[in-house]
């Protein structure tokens, strides 16, 4: 009797504590987001724990229904399972990557083996898998929609892919595989972010500066006073801080420091060195394609993809790096006539590049980086992509003041339609801080989703950057770059608010890794358009718009550089399928394979490649292994795709529009391929990047 009493008051325990903890209790927010101003660090971890044994409660239904396998009683159950836990890790994980703190990153540590090992026993749950396939057998017999057959395929073929037909210790073996793997991601990221706070590089003696604009300098003062040392100049690896020193500063020998400090994070044989976190985890990647019946993890990661394996995506990556590299090769050997009349008989250098790419800037078309900033107020740049989005779709945004946010930076915006029917609700937060990992990205806080009452859950996603912070003289002032991240990671944004799907697994951005990008990268077209540039590209202290001039030589430069650009970007991916194109799982020399991968491709040592082993994200962090390829493969698609519009002589043609919309909104609902082919009429054309690149 006692120890039923305890049992029995441990349970009323947990219901009060339940009650008490934001993230399991109901607690009443506008539209459904997390009650980021509620939730304390010590409500995480037992939601996560609650939340999971939900999860495993609604799977225990599904598997124990009496009733034989149906679509609706076994796949769309599944569907609309594991609710709380969405709605746990959308709180928490994005507040791990953009507030994130060592408390957060234990807590990580602790959880994700145990999400890993839910999505686990889910994927390879016997019963469960032969009910899923009981339904799949039959699927040509069940009259289902178009929309139904394909959330029957891709659960079908989720199970599949992750294990369901392997063999009891194979799937014991994938399960531990998985749970390594999941924790050298969290170790991984958590090392980056170390390296990148703890570099820190102070300048004593503003001589040391020369060239550097105003904005700059002032910032790194700013940085160096709040780390207690005013009267100097801090400089990080974070791309805000030494970005503009290369492009600017005559001295050197500080770029070169501060491109060294960038590209030396993870590989300085410290407690964050990355190095055999990457043989770690290659050696369980080429294990676990193995279990599949693949050679390698590439073949295994892009079955599911558009491009389907290994051998397309590299005929691919080779025809467009010839084009490029060539190109970067003419490059260099402009700027190093230009170098010479400084520093005769001196090799041009990774350091260099952007120095001298700045004078040649501003030698052929009159344009510096610095002339534009001042109309680039962060404000207004979202402002314009707002009315872009306006334009196009007829969306409406309204700032909401008094919402949850998880830092006071974050501002918070509901998205409408032209009837005022709620799309969905947008945060945005875009200053860099400690606990923030590098980059910029989008993110579903709440995914949208028709539940069984028919009741249509619209989306909340987030859009996260690291631009330039405002100073106690200027506001947040972008580069050209930065305005193209913005444009670009508020088209990610828009796949998912525009959602139209029945069923989560389906709805927004859950497409091919292939074509996630090509929205994203579509919106970047327009940031460069004169119509458009007219309504966000105002002085911050005049309010005067762009000159039409000043307008002309972006565009005239627009092709400058994108040698340097795009050898840059498909070293990147080149070195991420050189990777996932191992067949062995021998001992890696992290230093030796890229220096070997950048020497295959005929890499010139002017350019540096554009993420280095130890700490590229993408491919060891945030699930774009064997995948950064997709960027220049959703480019080809992106750039046909704003073809259809330019081509009409009008880039808001709204005829045009309704049929991109519509892509937007199927989501994973169809094949990625037929939504292309249905808006564009035929397979995209690689000519029209091409053609805008070079």
């Amino acid at each position: 009797m006692k120890r039923l009493l305890t049992v029995a008051a441990i349970a009323l325990a947990m219901v009060a504590c339940n009650k008490q903890n934001p993230l399991l209790s109901g607690t009443e927010t506008p539209y459904g987001v997390p009650a980021f101003d509620k939730i304390e660090l010590s409500d995480y971890e037992p939601a996560f724990r609650e939340a999971i044994r939900r999860y495993e409660a609604e799977i225990d239904a599904i598997v124990n229904n009496e009733e034989e396998p149906t679509f609706e009683n076994t796949v769309v159950a599944l569907d609309r399972s594991g609710g709380l836990l969405e709605k746990v890790e959308g709180a928490f994980f994005n507040v791990l990557e953009a507030d994130g703190n060592d408390k957060m990153d234990a807590i990580a540590e602790r959880v994700t083996p145990l999400v890993t090992e839910l999505t686990d026993n889910i994927l390879l749950n016997e019963q469960l898998f032969a009910r899923i396939k009981a339904v799949y057998e039959q699927k040509e017999s069940l009259q289902l929609s178009g929309e139904q057959m394909r959330l029957l395929t891709e659960t079908y073929k989720s199970f599949v892919n992750n294990g369901a037909n392997l063999g009891e210790e194979q799937k014991e073996r994938l399960k531990e595989i998985n749970q390594q793997l999941s924790l050298l991601s969290l170790q991984f990221g958590n090392n980056v972010v170390a390296e990148t706070n703890s570099i820190l590089r102070f300048v004593k003696d503003e001589s040391e500066l020369e060239g550097l604009p105003e904005g700059a300098k002032t910032a790194a003062a700013e940085a160096a006073a709040e780390a207690g040392r005013p009267g100097e100049w801090l400089f990080t690896p974070k791309r805000t801080s030494f970005t503009p020193v290369l492009q600017y500063c005559k001295n050197r020998e500080l770029r070169r420091q501060l491109l060294t400090d960038y590209t030396i994070r993870g590989n300085r044989d410290n407690e964050n060195d990355n190095k055999t976190v990457i043989n770690q985890t290659m050696r369980l990647r080429i294990e676990k394609a193995k279990l599949f019946g693949y050679n390698c993890p590439a073949d295994y990661i892009l079955n599911d993809c558009m491009a389907k394996d290994s051998k397309t995506v590299n005929e691919f990556l080779q025809s467009v790096w010839a084009p490029s590299l060539a190109a970067a090769k003419r490059e260099a050997a402009e700027l190093q006539r230009m170098m010479d009349k400084d520093l005769p008989g001196e090799k041009l250098q990774p350091w260099d590049w952007w120095y001298y790419a700045e004078k040649l800037r501003a030698e052929k078309y009159a344009l510096n980086e610095e002339d534009l900033k001042p109309y680039f107020e962060l404000g207004n740049v979202r402002r314009g992509v707002f009315g872009l989005a306006h334009n196009l779709y007829g969306l409406n945004f309204e700032p909401l003041s008094d919402m949850p946010v998880y830092n006071k930076e974050v501002e918070v915006f509901r998205v409408t339609d032209a009837e005022d029917n709620l799309v969905g609700i947008l945060y945005t937060d875009y200053f860099p801080r400690a606990g923030k990992r590098p980059g910029a990205w989008m993110n579903n806080i709440c995914p949208q989703y028709v539940d069984a009452d028919g009741n249509d859950h619209r989306p909340v996603i987030i859009n996260v950057g690291n631009f330039n912070k405002p100073t106690k003289d200027n506001p947040s002032l972008l580069s050209m770059d930065d305005v193209e991240t913005l444009f670009h990671e508020f088209g990610h944004a828009l796949h998912g608010l525009l959602s139209k799907a029945t069923y989560k697994t389906l709805s927004g951005t859950n497409v091919p890794r292939d074509f996630v990008e090509m929205p994203s990268q579509f919106m970047e077209n327009y940031c460069y358009e004169p119509e458009i540039m007219r309504t966000y590209a105002f002085h911050y202290q005049t309010g005067e718009v762009m000159p039409d001039s000043l307008i002309d030589k972006i565009n005239n430069a627009r092709k400058f550089n994108q040698g340097f650009v795009e050898t840059e970007l498909l070293s990147a991916s080149i070195l991420d399928m050189d990777y996932h194109c191992l067949t062995e799982a021998d001992t890696i020399d992290v230093n030796k394979f890229e220096a070997e991968s950048m020497q295959k491709m005929q890499m010139i040592p002017e350019i540096i490649v554009r993420y280095r082993s130890t700490f590229y994200n993408h491919i060891f962090t945030t699930g774009y292994e064997a995948g950064y390829y997709s960027y220049t493969w959703s480019a080809v698609l992106d750039s046909d795709a704003f073809a259809a519009f330019s081509e009409t002589g009008d880039i808001l043609n709204q005829e045009v529009a309704k049929r991109f919309r519509h892509l937007l909104e199927q989501g994973g609902t169809r094949d990625a391929q037929e939504l292309w082919n249905e808006f564009r009429g035929r397979p995209a054309d690689p000519r029209y990047l091409l053609e805008k690149k070079f």
